[in-house]
């Protein structure tokens, strides 16, 4: 008998492919940059090149609208800018990370239990110590979206479904709703903390400064550096476990990782800005389809379309309504909605 012989894809179809993946990479990003200056002029008040310009770089002027100007761009906008594309890129590549670790192509980052962990310690914290600002109840959103991350990867590595991807979702569902509860039940006893609620749940990214961005943008990178660590590995445990194992992959630690990864990614996010469903769930799906099943370009896909989606629909929102504005995470759920339901619809029509 023979020895089989595997093929190997000719050397010009590779570097073919490497070089749409980088074109495409580029292209995004240039269309990232273009929507990042979009977001600079577009408001209530709508600013010409030259005043964006004047607004970040030029020193102080005589005048008030010159001092109006510079107000607008780097005490409202930039710091809105800056936040939808780090929350962009975490939703996104925590999104590409989920549906890889489960193996379950309509799985978002709420599966962990982590928006729900994030809604119930805001309600809580405001509840029983009078918080105000983001930048007050921010730490506990995120510690609370990182204890339920715990909890759920906890419940789902005991028993006989151990490290099961479905166990994961499972335990997932329960944590969310039962969270889910808790907060209504709080909520419903302090009129302050309903308040709030309303207005984070939305997933706006208005009124947040550089004090709550900062230590967000650490955990962020925290997590894209987990992220990447464990992109190789994923590659090989979406082959399944037991090819993981015998190809020498601690399945055990690799997921362990990158279920701390996207912990990080969408709590941090989660506590910035509320949770935004969805998009985690569309740009993964996007990603796939543009840079294929390899986790290595997936995940770069997923984070930079996800900052583009997110700073674009904070753009739209700002105009739609005008003299006032709809919260982003309003118009990501209004896209993610029906994309959900298709995604559902195929996915029966597949196997019907």
């Amino acid at each position: 008998m023979g020895t089989a012989v595997v093929e190997r894809p000719p050397l010009s179809r590779v570097v073919a492919a490497r070089r749409r993946r980088v074109t495409g990479l580029a292209a995004i990003l240039a269309v990232l940059v273009a929507a990042a200056v979009l977001s600079l002029a577009v408001g209530a008040r709508a600013l010409s090149p030259g005043e964006v310009w004047h607004g970040l770089f030029a020193g102080p002027e005589p005048g008030q609208k010159a001092t109006d100007i510079r107000l607008i761009v780097q005490t409202v906008r930039v710091p809105r800018t800056v936040l939808a594309i780090v929350a962009g890129i975490a939703l996104g590549v925590g999104g590409a990370l989920i549906q890889g670790y489960t193996r379950n192509p309509i799985a978002d980052t709420g599966l962990l239990g982590v928006n729900s962990g994030a809604s119930f310690a805001v309600v809580t914290a405001i509840s029983l110590f009078g918080l105000a600002g983001p930048y007050q109840y921010v730490w506990f959103a995120f510690l609370g979206a990182a204890i339920a991350g715990v909890v759920v990867f906890g419940l789902s590595s005991i028993g006989r479904g151990a490290g099961n991807p479905l166990t994961l979702a499972l335990a997932g569902q329960g944590v969310t709703v039962f969270l889910a509860a808790m907060t209504t039940a709080v909520a419903l006893t302090d009129k302050a903390a309903l308040n709030v609620l309303r207005f984070w749940n939305a997933g706006s990214l208005a009124g947040v400064g550089f004090d709550v961005i900062w230590p967000v943008t650490f955990f962020v990178g925290a997590g894209l550096l987990a992220a990447l660590a464990t992109l190789p590995s994923l590659n090989i445990l979406n082959l399944g476990d037991d090819v993981a194992r015998g190809l020498g992959v601690n399945v055990a630690l690799a997921r362990t990782v990158g279920i701390v990864a996207i912990t990080l990614l969408a709590g941090a996010a989660t506590a910035a800005c509320g949770p935004i469903a969805f998009l985690g769930l569309m740009v993964a799906h996007v990603a796939r389809y543009l840079a294929g099943p390899d986790y290595r370009w997936l995940v770069p896909y997923a984070g930079l379309l996800g900052a583009v989606v997110l700073l674009v629909c904070d753009i739209v929102a700002r105009v739609v309504v005008r003299p006032g504005e709809l919260d982003a995470g309003v118009l990501v759920a209004l896209l993610g909605a029906p994309f959900f339901a298709v995604m559902v619809w195929r996915g029966k029509f597949r196997t019907a």
